[in-house]
């Protein structure tokens, strides 16, 4: 996950982690909290506790959002509107929703 999550924000895992760990830091640039993720051996059962709302600054929301089904996404529900309003929600490949806005 921590791979997926990395290549999606383009933010760097932590030098110090390793493939394989138990937990893994996905680094954000300063004053940005980390994602940081940690190995359980339970599946995801109900709603995730923390949903992300992601904008992109450097593609738009349609670039996005075809770039994380790439990497390995699915769209759960299509929110876009007409003159590039709404959002797209997502399913990261674990099952956790997030959400690529129009910034």
């Amino acid at each position: 996950m921590a791979t997926f999550w990395s290549r999606l924000v383009d933010w760097p895992i932590s030098d110090i982690d390793e493939a394989g760990d138990d937990e893994v830091l996905v680094e954000a640039p300063d004053r940005v909290p980390g994602l940081l993720f940690v190995r359980v051996r339970e599946p995801r059962s109900v709603k995730n506790r923390v949903h992300l709302d992601w904008e992109p600054d450097r593609r738009s929301r349609d670039e996005e959002v075809e770039r994380a089904v790439s990497l390995g996404a699915t769209i759960h529900e299509d929110h876009r509107g007409p003159e590039d309003r709404g959002w797209v929600t997502l399913r990261d490949p674990e099952g956790n929703e997030f959400c690529i806005e129009q910034q």
